[in-house]
């Protein structure tokens, strides 16, 4: 008795729905919006977080050392900066890989390479050091300008210690400034969505209002008279879920390459099928979700009918 009683609660909201023709069609798109711009949010979300990933993984500090410093000084540094715990790996690039290295960068340059020929070599070698995690890089830093103690050398042979420091924070900023403007959007289109919903269902509540009268009139209880309505937000919500990841899909497939070679080893294609099952169960919860509220303020505010 409860199952059948069930099915005509649900094939009711299926007629309710079918009835209301472009109206359900218009609640079913706001909610699509809402949840693409949701799904986009999830999406771009893993996107900057592997961009950070990929610029922390490419800062490091680079110490060059005046063109007159001994190989042997350069080697000693080197070891010495091994030996700290902070150190993942220190490559050593030598004056003549920078001076050719240079010369490549800048092989149109005729003006400027007849020029290098004249005074031949100016460049020193160089030390490049990766940090075993990039918030080290400060210690590091501290250590080759600092600790006189630990370096094994005299410090007027280093020329230079180029490390980025505000790469990495000024990229985090721009990531929240992105993220708190992705959730004021996303906020505005839930409120709409909503808004459309509940205008859906208060049209539905009015075309049946002699239908609902006269199952007042028989007796018939708040389930059954305002179960339909219910049924018929769910509907809008589920159908809104099914078109947001219909264009979500494709939409983060066209800007996959375009990513990927801008920001290599970011794919944000194989992050959306990697985590498909999650991002559906988030944007179905979501959009039932709302569906279901917007119904049921609409049930409540007309309770009355």
């Amino acid at each position: 008795m409860i199952w059948i009683n069930f099915k005509r609660i649900v094939k009711s909201g299926f007629i309710n729905f079918w009835r209301n023709g472009l109206v359900s069609l218009a609640s079913v798109l706001a909610i699509a919006v809402s949840l693409y711009v949701i799904g986009g949010l999830m999406v771009s979300s893993a996107f900057l977080n592997g961009v950070v990933a990929e610029v922390k993984n490419k800062v490091d500090i680079s110490v060059s050392f005046k063109p007159e410093t001994a190989v042997d000084d350069i080697t000693a540094v080197k070891k010495s900066l091994s030996l700290l715990p902070d150190v993942k790996k220190v490559v050593y690039v030598s004056r003549e890989d920078e001076y050719k290295s240079f010369r490549e960068r800048h092989q149109d340059n005729a003006l400027l390479l007849q020029s290098l020929d004249e005074v031949g070599n100016p460049f020193g070698a160089r030390l490049n050091i990766t940090a075993i995690d990039p918030n080290r890089y400060e210690s590091i830093v501290y250590f080759l300008e600092n600790d006189n103690q630990s370096l094994s050398v005299n410090r007027d042979i280093i020329d230079q210690v180029s490390f980025k420091r505000d790469i990495v924070s000024r990229l985090n900023k721009i990531i929240g400034i992105v993220k708190r403007i992705g959730l004021v959007a996303s906020t505005v289109l839930i409120c709409l969505a909503v808004f459309a919903t509940f205008n859906t269902i208060s049209l539905a509540i009015y075309t049946s209002r002699e239908e609902v009268s006269v199952m007042r009139l028989v007796g018939a209880g708040n389930i059954y008279v305002k179960g339909p309505f219910l049924i018929e937000g769910i509907i809008s919500g589920f159908l809104g879920t099914l078109v947001a990841l219909f264009f979500l899909y494709p939409s983060v497939a066209w800007i996959k390459n375009v990513s990927y070679n801008a920001f290599g080893g970011v794919d944000l294609l194989s992050y959306l099928s990697g985590n498909f099952a999650s991002i559906f169960l988030t944007l179905l919860v979501s959009g039932v979700g709302l569906g279901f509220m917007a119904s049921y303020l609409a049930v409540r505010k007309y309770a009355s009918l």
